[in-house]
């Protein structure tokens, strides 16, 4: 990939937004950065009211946003709607329903939307209601995803979740209840302390909603985070890879029996039209662009990320700058590895017209141990199986890489 210099950095950015054919689908992602704690595990550009002190706050963050929107719309071609927003963070629902109502309010007095836009946020259970919900869906949301990972008491106390058990399942049933047709339950797995017992009852909560779409994801211990402090002090076992694996064919089995069906291998629905199509068009390298600290954005073979202190990134639109904190320019060969990398994840698998003779070779070498299937016409795409899922990552680094 070729990095640019900072001065160039406004002109990478205008040149790739301008470029665009305007019926490629754009993508908004928002980014809240406002936690009432902080998780033990995560490694989120998120900060408390006490590790901003008066550097920041929602207020100056809103106008912040509104700045970076003027940005974007101003550089983005006008014909362009909008199809997907994602309200991301953080706690988004820290800024309650009007807040959010306010933040949907200036992506529409700058951008058009698609008819059938997709308008998601996340929320933490503990900062929702039913009236809550009620205003979201009023402002024009149409999917709502909740921070569950787990039913165990034992499990969230070590994550230093903060909401009690039995919340999340609540808030889905709210969120439901108002008239929100997608809702999603995120699920994290492999906490240490974590039992099998532990996750078929996360997966029974789960499935005593109406919910339609479940993400779940293993457990990353990440680099300086507290959770990573504790098992380095041997306080807490590190994640076990078998255990993993174990754990994830039991949520596989457990959602599939239920009616949903794997379209990412780490997300289910309950049929296509249940799909998070934001999340879609980051693994098929579509067009998005982020607003707010630390936010990142791709658009036309360019990707830039944000500052990430909240401070830092008002500073630079208030001096009419783009917050840009650092970007890249992909190359050829740089699109090409990451194509294969995400949609090899992807239900609808790899293509073969996408690979060089020497991946389809490796990959072909992949079918033959039973990890990756030919499917469609002539066999078309390479999607991975069962068994191939569990070893997703090591699939797709050894077709694209040798040895």
């Amino acid at each position: 990939m070729k990095v640019e210099t900072e001065p160039a950095v406004d002109s990478a950015v205008e040149v790739a937004c301008g470029a665009v054919d305007p019926a490629t689908p754009l993508g908004l992602y928002l980014h809240v950065p406002f936690c009432a704690t902080r998780c033990g595990y995560c490694d989120f550009n998120t900060y408390t009211a006490g590790e901003l002190g008066s550097s920041s706050s929602p207020e100056s963050w809103q106008q912040a946003v509104e700045r970076e929107l003027d940005s974007a719309a101003r550089l983005l071609n006008p014909a362009r709607g909008v199809s997907t927003i994602f309200v991301g963070g953080g706690t988004p629902s820290l800024l309650g329903a009007d807040g959010l109502r306010r933040l949907l309010d200036a992506v529409r007095a700058r951008f058009e939307l698609t008819d059938d836009a997709e308008v998601t946020t996340e929320s933490n259970p503990e900062s929702t209601s039913p009236e809550f919900f009620d205003g979201l869906l009023a402002a024009g949301f149409t999917r709502v995803s909740l921070g569950m990972q787990s039913a165990a008491p034992h499990v969230l106390a070590t994550l230093d979740r903060t909401h009690t058990p039995g919340r999340a399942v609540a808030a889905a049933r709210e969120a439901t209840a108002a008239g929100f047709r997608h809702v999603n339950l995120d699920l994290i797995y492999g906490t240490p302390g974590e039992t099998d017992a532990d996750l078929h009852a996360s997966v029974d909560a789960v499935l005593s909603t109406d919910v339609d779409h479940v993400s779940a994801y293993a457990l990353i211990v990440e680099d300086g985070t507290a959770l990573a402090r504790r098992i380095r002090r041997g306080e807490l076992p590190a994640p076990d890879d078998d255990v993993l694996a174990d754990r994830y064919q039991i949520l596989d089995s457990r959602l599939q029996a239920d009616g949903f069906d794997w379209y990412e291998v780490s997300n289910w629905s309950r049929g296509e039209d249940s799909r998070c199509r934001h999340n879609l068009a980051y693994w098929y390298s579509s067009d998005w662009w982020g607003i707010g600290p630390g936010a990142h954005s791709h658009v036309n073979g360019v990707r830039w990320w944000n500052q990430k202190h909240p401070a830092r990134y008002a500073d630079a639109l208030t001096d009419a700058r783009l917050p840009v904190g650092g970007h890249e320019v992909l190359t050829d060969e740089d699109r090409h590895v990451e194509s294969v990398m995400l949609t090899a994840r992807c239900r609808n698998g790899l293509p073969v017209e996408h690979l060089t003779a020497e991946e389809f070779r490796r990959a072909s070498g992949f079918v033959d141990d039973g990890l990756l299937a030919f499917v469609g016409s002539v066999g078309a795409r390479l999607v991975l199986t069962d068994a191939g899922r569990l070893l997703a990552d090591r699939v797709v680094r050894e077709i694209l890489y040798a040895g």
